[in-house]
């Protein structure tokens, strides 16, 4: 009882609900850009009358990422309470900003041949919702790297900031690019054709990316020349990965089968073999993670 009481007198508890408080504000923006964002999407016709399972994902992977992003500026360490507000909302409205900005070059450049409105909204299309849910937690993943490895100095913190999105990004595009030629099926066709399994398998293949590239950049900055090498080093270890990973969950997880027959050589795709696929992806990047 004695604990409660000591920490009730302790100012700092006013501290972490003022946190809270402003985190849950960024929160609400967050929704309300997306909203502003998908104006020709009704959101509640969607998720209630029309039981949109493909635009749940997508919805809920969007929120997924801004809770990232939120996160991603409140946590360390302090400076003040002021000062911590201050970076809590600079930082946070500019990852929510960042996000819809990030999604957008994603689709133009790594997924072109996808309408969101079209895939998710008007053929109900579950994979394509999944990879869409995906690109939104992986560009969060590489926005809580920036934010996590900026500067103290506000100005000088988004400058960094900035120049490591830019190459986050780059990276995440030519990675995505260069695992997508590596398949021996078009992932395209396979979405087009409402293939889930080839949207998990894919969706697990981008979190393993954004987990690399998130670490790769979440370290303190300290010189340009040095966070470059310290990223492309990485992202090409994870080009490097996947199809390997792919190979040693044939022989491990799936012995005598081929996970990609499962996913996309059959008349009904194995969800269950897509889900193993990405699993190994996932956990790969998370072994690259702790060890490097």
């Amino acid at each position: 009882m004695s604990h409660i009481l000591d920490y009730f007198n302790d100012i700092e508890w006013l501290y972490s609900i003022a946190y809270i408080l402003t985190g849950t504000l960024l929160f609400f923006i967050g929704k309300f850009l997306y909203k502003i964002t998908h104006k020709d999407i009704n959101i509640a016709d969607e998720l209630v009358e029309k039981d949109n399972f493909a635009f749940s994902f997508s919805y809920v992977g969007y929120f997924i990422a801004v809770v990232i992003i939120i996160g991603s500026s409140i946590i360390g360490e302090s400076h003040g309470i002021v000062t911590d507000l201050v970076n809590i909302v600079v930082y946070g409205l500019l990852g929510i900003l960042f996000l819809h900005l990030s999604s957008w070059i994603s689709n133009r450049f790594m997924f072109k041949l996808f309408n969101l409105k079209k895939e998710v909204v008007t053929d109900r299309n579950e994979g394509a919702g999944i990879i869409f849910a995906s690109i939104y937690i992986v560009n969060a993943l590489i926005l809580y790297g920036s934010i996590v490895g900026e500067s103290e100095s506000i100005l000088h913190g988004i400058t960094t900031f900035v120049g490591y999105w830019l190459l986050a990004n780059i990276l995440l595009i030519v990675s995505t690019l260069v695992y997508t030629k590596s398949l021996d099926y078009d992932i395209h066709s396979e979405i087009e054709k409402d293939n889930v399994a080839a949207g998990i398998s894919f969706s697990g293949a981008l979190l393993a990316i954004g987990i690399i590239i998130m670490n790769a950049i979440s370290h303190e900055f300290q010189d340009w020349f040095t966070t470059i090498i310290d990223v492309v080093a990485q992202g090409v270890l994870g080009m490097i990965l996947l199809p390997f990973v792919r190979i040693i969950a044939d022989k491990i997880l799936l012995p005598g089968q081929k996970l990609t027959h499962e996913i996309a050589h059959q008349e009904k795709p194995n969800c269950g073999a897509a889900l193993m696929e990405a699993f190994c992806y996932v956990a790969a990047s998370l072994f690259i993670l702790w060890s490097i």
